[in-house]
């Protein structure tokens, strides 16, 4: 018998290893022991601060049967198709399609809470309770609850009915919070493979017609050995373009932040690196502005920080029509040998800059600024690499002119450096691993 003065004293239980679970919600560890309502309250709060839609159904599966008293839970909600549900039923930890489980086990139910009324739906099977989720957009869901181990009939009282009523209405609205967050992902992930296979295929269709087009001329026996050899350049430039612009994408796609560092002597390693972007960039003239480096070995990925420098390179080509130039400045801020130590890299060309109207996207993918190739990809991968070093790389303003530097685009790269620690291992490392780096048409 329920007591309308005496508050039931219950326990939230969750498994405390899921990290999907907040720290918020009651746990077993604390053995917090609440009054119905106060238990409700906390875990539908508990559920806001929940990162995904698995951990919000575990928390509930994992948390109603022991604050309600009831045998077990189920969580089941709509597929992003509204044609059927997904389910975490109870004995699993991850929602699956509910067809696909033939062998879990479902409570059965006879009573259905509707509109703040427990009715009584005459079911002989079972002794369950089904909870209609419903949030702004409609049903999002259900919960259902097992029988209750103080069996009565109903199982619930008319205060537990509103207080499950409330419940439910928050446990929907988040949700369908998540629910909206999958969709918008799933969104904007089909967006993004959309637009970027129509610029792969319009970047691709030139290249292979260009490859195409001279190869059929090597069946022209009227044609010199000198123009094939010519016309074969030209395929191989054209195929290291194509391998370039795969790698691009590629590089794009990848998660950031791994990093591959290892000792380098700095002004060696930007030796190299502007050597091997003249090298994959023909026209291009690297002319350094280096005010002195440390000699103190550092600790950097080389062909992420190459593959950056690169992609500015290659857009500052494109920039001045095929050929000009591009000053690379690089000097240090901060006492060396220190963690404030840094490096300040201004790549500046010759060409007509960036325009005001793509000054604030200039880095978001797919960003062409009007070019007649290329991914739009460069300056989105090249910002990931340098970020991936925990470093920043900007446009620098219009007015924001050094002398020395040409007025085209400038931009600057500025990268916090870790010293190499210098132990007999790490030397015979270097010893062992000439430092080189590889132009991306290469790979």
């Amino acid at each position: 018998m329920y007591h309308r003065n005496k508050r039931p004293s219950v326990s939230i239980k969750r498994a405390s290893s899921d990290p999907a679970l907040p720290d918020t919600a009651p746990t077993d560890a604390c053995a917090m022991s609440l009054s119905l309502p106060t238990a409700l309250r906390r875990l539908a709060d508990a559920l806001f601060e929940v990162p995904d839609l698995g951990g919000i159904c575990r928390l509930l599966a994992q948390s109603l049967p022991g604050l309600l008293g009831v045998s077990q839970a189920a969580v089941l909600v709509w597929n992003r198709r509204l044609d059927a549900f997904e389910g975490l039923i109870p004995g699993k930890t991850k929602l699956q399609p509910v067809e696909s489980q033939p062998d879990a086990t479902m409570p059965e139910t006879r009573y259905l809470l509707s509109d703040g009324v427990l009715l009584d739906t005459g079911g002989e099977r079972g002794e369950g309770t089904l909870l209609p989720l419903i949030a702004r957009s409609g049903m999002i869901g259900m919960l259902v609850l097992g029988l209750r181990r103080r069996r009565r009939q109903p199982p619930f009282s008319a205060r537990e009915v509103q207080l499950l009523t409330r419940f439910s209405a928050r446990a929907a609205m988040a949700l369908e919070n998540h629910v909206y967050q999958r969709e918008l992902i799933e969104s904007e992930r089909s967006a993004a493979l959309g637009t970027m296979a129509s610029m792969l295929a319009h970047d691709f269709r030139g290249p292979m017609t260009v490859i195409r087009g001279y190869a059929e001329t090597f069946l022209d026996p009227s044609v010199s050995v000198g123009e094939v050899r010519a016309r074969a350049e030209v395929i191989l430039q054209t195929i290291d373009r194509l391998d370039r612009m795969a790698t691009e994408t590629l590089d794009f796609a990848r998660v950031g932040g791994q990093l591959a560092r290892r000792p380098v002597d700095l002004g060696t390693a930007l030796d190299l690196i502007i050597r091997a972007t003249e090298r994959e960039l023909p026209g291009l003239t690297v002319v350094r502005d280096f005010a002195p480096l440390p000699a103190t070995a550092v600790t950097l990925d080389i062909d992420k920080l190459q593959r950056a420098i690169g992609n500015i390179a290659a857009n500052a080509r494109d920039a001045m029509g095929g050929s000009g130039r591009l000053v690379i400045a690089a000097r240090i801020e901060g006492d060396e040998l220190t963690p404030l130590m840094r490096l300040v890299l201004t790549l500046a060309d010759e060409g007509p800059g960036v325009s005001t109207e793509i000054r604030e996207t200039l880095f978001d993918p797919f960003v062409t600024a009007g070019k007649k190739r290329g991914t739009g990809l460069g300056l989105a991968v090249a910002r990931r690499f340098v970020e991936d070093h925990d470093g920043t790389l900007t446009l620098l303003p219009r007015d924001d002119a050094e002398p020395g530097l040409p007025g085209g685009a400038r931009f600057r790269i500025v990268l916090p450096l870790m010293a190499a620690a210098a132990t007999p291992a790490t030397q015979k490392q270097e010893a062992a691993q000439p430092l080189s780096v590889v132009s991306s048409s290469k790979r």
